[in-house]
């Protein structure tokens, strides 16, 4: 009789399971498939919701199939020992095949080393272990897809509202931060932003917290992206709160880790969150059996804990739910059995699930592609929009919407304190300190930036005055801005490379003159816009204009040569007339003056006409024909000489012309070019020479101490300006950044400054300062002394011919 009692015992206890995995279907016969086991944190929302939907999907799957799963559940509380031991329960003691949950890694961790061990299936009910898990426990089965995606979300939100800096917050008790980080700081960077400050917060309020919220609303940077537990969010919000942070010109997001529960909020929950923009994962409502499952859930919910403040479903109730079916179907089609063959089934799942299609691809799930953007607006929340991978943002999900990679075409944006402008991300240090701006001392153009030094006054600050182009400029662009930009300028006595590197020391929150936009003082700062003419150009003496001098016709010879020239011209007009005169009458009659002019006529008229034919003797015609001989070489050497005159002078020479002649060159003191000449234009160091003023360049380059100096296009232009009439600038312009405003790397303030200069370039201000600068100089006539055309031909270069013509001369006058 004892004996029938622990049977009939036994078998009450085995009917109590089935009609716990039966649900209300009690009284309907089925087979029972299989035992399943469940880990979850039934103290949280999320444990909550995936306890209901596992045993609505064992219901419905019994419905469909006539099938039946025998379900034990247990809670971990979030103790990733207590995780442990639950399995090991489950595995030894109910002789489960497979484990759904638990939620977190460190619980994942130690759940799936049992199953592994045990060949027990482990399906985690969200997506929260990283790649290399499912290689070091081939029995985790990664049935909740990968949402890193929606970091390339976030970024895409920043991108809309041209931020280029944020803060991220993160509660520091997971390992999964070093998963999510990396992806996050890749897609801002692929954006244009960057993470201004990585905040790690304990998991529990403390006094740390505070702190190192005061530091972040004491910064620039108004941009928070919070990735946490919804638990630590929402202390942490409320903490934001006291602390007046959650206002005019905030801007929070959140990561799918808080927003996915944003359903489940109260009053006082969405009071402290105003204005926050959240991520979250997308719910496909237009599924066929989703209102179904969404008033079942509503009902058993309600049911089981009537306590909540609202009883929708939220991304975890439908991933358990799909789990749950993932889990009974692989197990009809393995034969009811487990282990290695309960897992090779489970990988084969091919069906489209409540979240999405169920098939894996290397043991995991496709990775989630689209989120929703949600805006929290006074007791509830406003959903925005969606953002997808391929399309970017749309305010629906369906074939014929259309996309935008903008969120500003969403609608509305509610931001917090409700300001009726967009939030620029940034504000002014809350220390309302003015920017300390350096501006060098020791500028070789005044013009650009002059620092007048004065007396210190009574309480020992010294006194002085900033002026120049550049400072105008700077003003001008100040006034462009859409906010009030608080500043004082302070000198800086150094080279430009040295002024640059103070940002980087902290010393100074930006730089303004003519500072020049080099790439090695990017490591230290980054640049504005030029906000001049690029380029560096070699400026050299203007050569000598001899073309336009009344006595340039004698210059192809020398003096000495006119005169021999003359000499034996004369010469040869004696030797004709002395041969001739015995043959002609004429020439022997008429007073002295008048034998003088025919001697003379006689002299130069054989320049031009041989008159062969009027003369007698044949004495006389050999001596014209020298003569004539003599004069040829001499007409066409004087045309040649005086032709190169009139062209060479129009030659400009060129960089390597003037390299190859061993030439000196001049550059600017404390700039960029000493490196420049000789690492990118091959220049020996022995061949430049540095310059501390203008007028040391012009006397340089007067008195050949230098062939050419070298000038930023701007600079040139003034020294042009000054010296108008005795240089000029020689080509080829060497390509560089110009001149610019520096600031510290990912300043915010770049942006607006950009945009400001852009205006003021645009409204025509900019060229007006430039003339007034070029018009403010008077011009300086400084000749050159640089007559360097083609040399003057003296007698030495037609000895031979003068030779020849004085000797066949003399002979004639012997033989006469």
């Amino acid at each position: 009789m004892k004996h029938d009692w622990i049977v009939l015992l036994y078998l009450y206890s085995f009917l109590g399971l089935v009609i716990l995995a039966r649900g209300d279907h009690e009284g309907t016969s089925a087979s029972v498939t299989g035992v399943v086991g469940a880990i979850v944190d039934d103290s949280c929302r999320v444990g909550k919701e995936e306890r209901v939907a596992i045993k609505m999907a064992l219901q419905d799957f019994h419905k469909a199939t006539n099938q039946s799963l025998i379900l034990h559940i247990r809670s971990s509380r979030r103790d990733p020992m207590q995780a442990a031991l639950a399995a090991r329960h489950l595995i030894t003691r109910k002789g489960v095949q497979a484990i759904l949950g638990p939620d977190t890694w460190e619980e994942i961790s130690l759940v799936a080393k049992v199953g592994t061990g045990n060949q027990i299936p482990v399906l985690p009910l969200v997506n929260a272990n990283p790649k290399w898990a499912t290689q070091l426990w081939p029995f985790l089965v990664q049935i909740s897809p990968n949402k890193l995606n929606q970091m390339k979300a976030i970024a895409a939100i920043v991108q809309s509202w041209e931020w280029y800096q944020v803060n991220v917050l993160y509660e520091d008790n997971s390992l999964m931060i070093n998963d999510v980080l990396p992806h996050l700081s890749s897609a801002l960077r692929e954006v244009g932003a960057e993470i201004t400050r990585l905040v790690a917060l304990p998991p529990f309020v403390s006094s740390s917290m505070t702190e190192e919220l005061e530091r972040l609303k004491e910064g620039q940077c108004r941009v928070f992206i919070v990735h946490s537990s919804v638990e630590f969010g929402l202390k942490l919000f409320e903490k934001a709160r006291e602390m007046k942070m959650v206002e005019k010109d905030y801007v929070w997001i959140t990561t799918d880790a808080i927003t996915n529960l944003v359903h489940s909020f109260n009053a006082s929950t969405f009071s402290s969150m105003q204005g926050v923009l959240g991520v979250k994962s997308y719910l496909r409502e237009d599924e066929p059996h989703w209102q179904d499952f969404y008033h079942g859930f509503r009902k058993r919910f309600s049911s089981e804990y009537p306590k909540e403040y609202n009883y929708e479903p939220g991304i975890f109730a439908v991933q358990a739910y799909d789990a749950t079916w993932t889990l009974a179907l692989a197990m009809i089609r393995g034969n009811k059995k487990g282990g290695q063959e309960l897992l090779k089934q489970i990988f084969k799942s091919d069906f489209h699930g409540m979240s999405r299609k169920i098939q894996f691809d290397d043991r995991r799930v496709a990775p989630e592609h689209i989120f929703q953007i949600i805006n929290v607006v006074g007791k509830g929340y406003n959903e925005l929009g969606f953002w997808s991978d391929q399309f970017g943002f749309s305010e629906t999900i369906s074939k014929n919407t259309s996309y935008n990679s903008s969120m500003r075409g969403l609608g509305q944006v509610f931001w917090p304190g409700r300001p009726w402008y967009n939030p620029k991300g940034w504000t002014i240090s809350t220390s309302s300190n003015p920017l300390k701006i350096g501006v060098p001392t020791n500028s070789l153009f005044k013009q650009f930036v002059n620092v007048e030094q004065g007396h210190d006054d009574h309480l020992g600050n010294s006194n002085h005055s900033v002026s120049g182009f550049a400072v105008d400029v700077f003003t001008a662009m100040v006034e462009k801005l859409p906010f009030y930009l608080p500043h004082y300028f302070v000198p800086f006595d150094g080279s430009y490379n040295e002024l640059v590197e103070q940002i980087h020391l902290k010393k100074f929150d930006a730089v303004i003159g003519d500072v020049a936009i080099v790439a090695e003082r990017y490591k230290h700062a980054e640049f504005t816009h030029p906000y001049t003419e690029t380029g560096l150009v070699m400026v050299v003496p203007v050569r000598s204009k001899t073309s336009n001098k009344a006595w340039l016709f004698l210059k192809p010879f020398t003096l000495s040569m006119w005169v021999v020239i003359v000499a034996v011209n004369v010469y040869n007009g004696f030797v004709v007339w002395l041969i001739e005169r015995n043959h002609c009458p004429d020439l022997k009659e008429g007073s002295l003056p008048n034998q003088i002019g025919t001697l003379f006529w006689l002299a130069f008229s054989t320049l031009f006409s041989l008159h062969g034919e009027k003369l007698h003797s044949n004495l006389s015609r050999m001596a014209m024909l020298v003569w004539l001989f003599v004069a040829l070489v001499i007409t066409q050497t004087y045309t040649a000489n005086l032709t190169s005159m009139l062209t060479v002078q129009q030659l400009e020479p060129d960089v390597e012309a003037l390299q190859s002649g061993n030439a000196m060159f001049g550059y600017c003191r404390g700039s960029y070019l000493e490196s420049y000449l000789i690492e990118v234009l091959g220049f020996p160091k022995n061949k430049i020479k540095k310059f501390t003023s203008q007028e040391e360049y012009a006397q340089a380059l007067n008195s050949r101490e230098i062939a050419a100096v070298f000038l930023e296009a701007p600079l040139a232009k003034l020294f042009l300006a000054r010296y108008c009439k005795g240089f000029t600038i020689l080509k080829p312009t060497y390509k560089v950044g110009g001149f610019g405003f520096a600031f510290p790397r990912g300043s915010p303030l770049l942006p607006s400054i950009n945009e400001a200069l852009l205006q003021v370039a645009e409204s025509g201000k900019l060229l007006e300062l430039e003339k007034n600068m070029l018009e403010s100089e008077n011009c300086t006539d400084v000749e050159t002394d640089n007559d360097s055309g083609p040399p003057s031909l003296s007698l030495k270069s037609f000895w031979t011919p003068n030779s020849l013509e004085g000797n066949d001369g003399y002979n004639k006058t012997q033989n006469q």
